[in-house]
């Protein structure tokens, strides 16, 4: 080991002795303070513009733009001109024979410069410390773990670096050979993952071999052990053969004996990093404060119920607009958008089913194609993606095995357990497409649990959750291609019919009754007494004028304000009003908090306000009202609100008030409470309403639908996947001190390094 340490000093000694590593040193300190301080300023202009910060430490160094993620960008640049003279001198030098001569193996030759090499490695690393000790005086509550899991992802790449410098130097006597080289083998590295990725086996090793991003979840604050390993593993390899490649030059082996020792290192490097990348090998250390890299516990307690085996199949039809998403070449990251999830179930299989049918969400196949049959499509499409047409079943093999028209023959998965339960999931028509946390764990919640079974009352005028009607409530319910429909959120949506002997199922656990227009008859009205008796909870949706709905809701004590509301704005009608949550709703939902955390509002157009007519044992709660700081009035007289203005009449029985537009009735029978929500316009949610004339001030209507349900479902649906909020969110730097610190980083420092290396070369040059 003490020949190790003379080598690794005597390396040192050499490298700071040659304006290369001085060089270095300056330019990363310079380049790195530039970014720092240039986040830094963009957080204190946030603070002080009123915007305010939330997870300043993760923006700073673990963002996108974050001082890590630019380090990590531009790295490689760095580490070539560091280890192109490692043995590369040696070798042009002749000085390697002097070394071969005396007392070392080449082993401790290669193992000393490599451990100089991590020396100084770490000097590059001490000057973003001195960012963080910065960090720490300036942020509150500074997530330091997060950042130091980021410092060793960066450090692990640093040596990987290295070690890839070190055998290409090891390769050539001329250096600038040996940096691009390094270059160049970095560049292949970077690439591997687009190699080979259509065969199944091979892909899996390459993909791990790859070097890009490999930094990306340490950088974020994930320390996962197929990560660690992969450093360890490449450090390892090119430092075997390294070693190999020295003892092949002191023995002069044949050329055979020597590529044959460097494959089987390679091939065993391989197989070890295949076996690491196993799920079930893996091991995980979330370093984050609020751990945002790991499932939230709602989700992990789902997938601790989620007993025996899983499959996932993901059916990919080639004619889909979004088929390239599951092609094998796009395999490896399509399973990195279920790791979370595989994590806490390693043993998940993962299976891909290519097809070709008619899609229902491509219009440009008719465009292109016109006049042509479905295998005439799918064999230029094949020919154009480059694909073999036999992987693909045909629309009758397809059928055989499963039925997708009610799915639209899109890419979709299908999850089975071992026990015949199966569920779906979806991509969506937003910008994410692919489903999130509160999506696949609601799909696995409806595996271990009971979910609710929500009937929408039909017969009677009430909006549908069928059709494009703009009144209906389509959009929310029962939509497959929306995001945030109750049927993606784990519920069973059902119209509901009472007329003749048909009954109430026992399963339905909410029944909504929306904008009800005619009177119901004597049997459905039993009916439905008899549920409300029983303790069932209501959804109810009305509008101003609603006889039938007034006299529904009066059974409750609850009766509507006369007239409608009015909350004059510029360039908008009167009667559309602003609402915001109360401080109870807060406590009901986390969604109303998070309304007002953002400044959102509900937007309503002709709604009622909600009042206690008289007490009928139910509690009544108010979960939104118009907001207090407009002047707000129950308008009686004016019905025009395009054509009129409407003027505040008291004389007309009109008041000024802030007024309940949603309230939240309950009360207990037997055992159980019974929940009934209330609201005011039953527009504001339907197809059309939840986009009300009021965007610009930021109106968030759908927020009614997952708060009133995960209320009316004991918290059950839509699964509450929110996490605990940033306590960096602030910072006591000023103006003032931010231009102490960034002349200090920009100027001083790299100004005191290089004055300090130019004087010891000069006086090394005069020795």
């Amino acid at each position: 080991m003490r020949r190790i340490y003379k080598i690794a000093k005597a390396e040192l000694f050499t490298l700071f002795y040659s304006p290369i590593a001085w060089m270095i040193l300056v330019v990363f300190t310079f380049q790195t303070g530039m970014v720092f301080t240039g986040l830094l300023q963009q957080v204190l202009r946030s603070q002080e513009t009123g915007f305010g910060n939330a997870f300043i430490t993760a923006n700073i160094y673990t963002g996108q733009l974050g001082l890590l993620t630019a380090v990590q960008n531009y790295l490689y640049l760095y580490m070539p001109l560091l280890t192109m003279g490692l043995m590369s001198r040696e070798l042009s030098s002749g000085s390697i024979k002097l070394l071969y001569s005396s007392p070392v193996t080449s082993s401790q030759i290669i193992r000393g410069k490599f451990l100089a090499m991590m020396i100084y490695s770490f000097l590059l690393l001490s000057v973003i410390l001195v960012y963080v000790v910065i960090s720490m005086f300036y942020v509150e509550h500074f997530d330091l773990p997060s950042v130091l899991s980021g410092l060793l992802g960066i450090y692990l790449l640093m040596c990987a670096y290295a070690a890839i410098g070190l055998f290409m130097s090891s390769l050539t006597s001329y250096q600038v050979v040996a940096a691009l080289g390094t270059l160049v083998l970095l560049a292949a590295l970077s690439y591997m993952n687009k190699v080979w990725q259509d065969i199944s086996f091979v892909r899996d090793i390459t993909y791990w071999l790859s070097i890009s991003g490999r930094c990306n979840e340490m950088i974020n604050g994930l320390i996962c052990s197929e990560d660690v390993l992969y450093f360890v593993i490449v450090i390892v390899m090119f430092l075997t053969l390294s070693i190999q490649k020295l003892q092949a030059n002191r023995t002069h082996q044949p050329f055979a004996l020597v590529w044959g020792k460097y494959s089987l290192v390679v091939l065993a490097a391989m197989a070890l990093g295949y076996a690491t990348s196993r799920p079930v090998l893996m091991a995980y250390y979330d370093a984050t404060a609020t751990k945002r890299n790991t499932l939230t516990p709602n989700s992990q307690a789902i997938m601790a119920k989620l007993t025996g085996g899983l499959t996932i199949t993901t059916y990919v039809n080639l004619l889909d607009r979004e088929y390239y998403n599951g092609m094998p070449s796009m395999v490896n990251e399509d399973k990195d958008r279920l790791k979370q999830y595989i994590r806490f179930k390693p043993e998940m299989k993962l299976k891909y089913v290519y097809y070709y049918d008619e899609p229902s969400n491509n219009p440009r196949l008719n465009f292109v194609y016109k006049g042509k049959s479905l295998a005439e499509m799918a064999k230029r499409e094949a020919e154009i993606g480059e694909y073999d047409l036999d992987m693909f079943l045909t629309p009758a093999e397809i059928r055989k095995k499963i039925n997708l028209k009610d799915e639209g023959n899109t890419f979709v998965r299908l999850v089975e357990r071992e026990n015949g339960q199966k569920a779906w999931l979806r991509i969506y028509d937003d910008m994410f497409k692919f489903p999130g946390e509160a999506e696949v764990s609601a799909m696995f919640k409806r595996m271990v649990m009971k979910l609710p079974r929500i009937g929408f009352l039909d017969g009677q005028g009430e909006r549908k959750i069928e059709g494009d009607r703009a009144k209906d409530y389509t959009l929310f319910s029962s939509v497959k291609t929306f995001r945030y429909a109750l049927t993606n959120q784990g519920c069973d949506v059902e119209s509901l019919d009472l007329s003749g002997d048909k009954q109430i199922p026992k399963e339905v656990d909410i029944i909504v009754i929306a904008d009800m227009k005619e009177a119901m008859d004597s049997t459905v009205k039993k009916k439905l007494d008899a549920y409300i008796a029983a303790g069932g909870n209501l959804f109810l949706t009305l509008k101003p004028g609603s006889e039938e709905m007034e006299k529904f809701i009066a059974q409750f004590g609850l009766k509507t304000v006369p007239g409608q509301l009015v909350q004059p704005k510029q360039d908008v009608a009167g009667n559309v009003v602003m609402c915001v949550p109360t401080n109870a709703a807060k406590g009901l939902a986390e969604i109303f908090k998070m309304m007002e955390q953002r400044h959102q509002y509900v937007g309503m157009v002709k709604a009622a306000g909600l009042e206690l007519a008289e007490d009928k044992g139910f509690k009544a709660t108010p979960i939104m009202r118009t907001i207090d700081t407009m002047k707000t009035w129950n308008e009686v007289k004016t019905i025009d609100f395009v054509n009129d203005s409407a003027t505040y009449d008291p004389s007309a029985g009109e008041r000024l008030d802030s007024f309940v537009t949603v309230m939240a009735l309950t009360r207990k029978v037997g055992a159980k409470e019974q929940r009934i929500m209330v609201l005011g316009d039953a527009d504001c949610i339907s197809n059309e309403g939840m986009t009300p004339p009021i965007r610009r001030y930021g109106t968030a209507n759908f927020s009614l639908i997952p708060g009133t349900f995960h209320w009316l479902s004991y918290g059950t649906v839509p699964v509450d996947v929110s996490r605990p909020p940033s306590l960096d969110n602030e910072t006591t730097l000023t103006k003032a001190s931010l231009k102490v610190v960034k002349y200090s980083l920009l100027y001083v420092l790299p100004g005191l390094l290089l004055i300090g290396s130019s004087i010891l070369l000069i006086r090394r040059k005069r020795k």
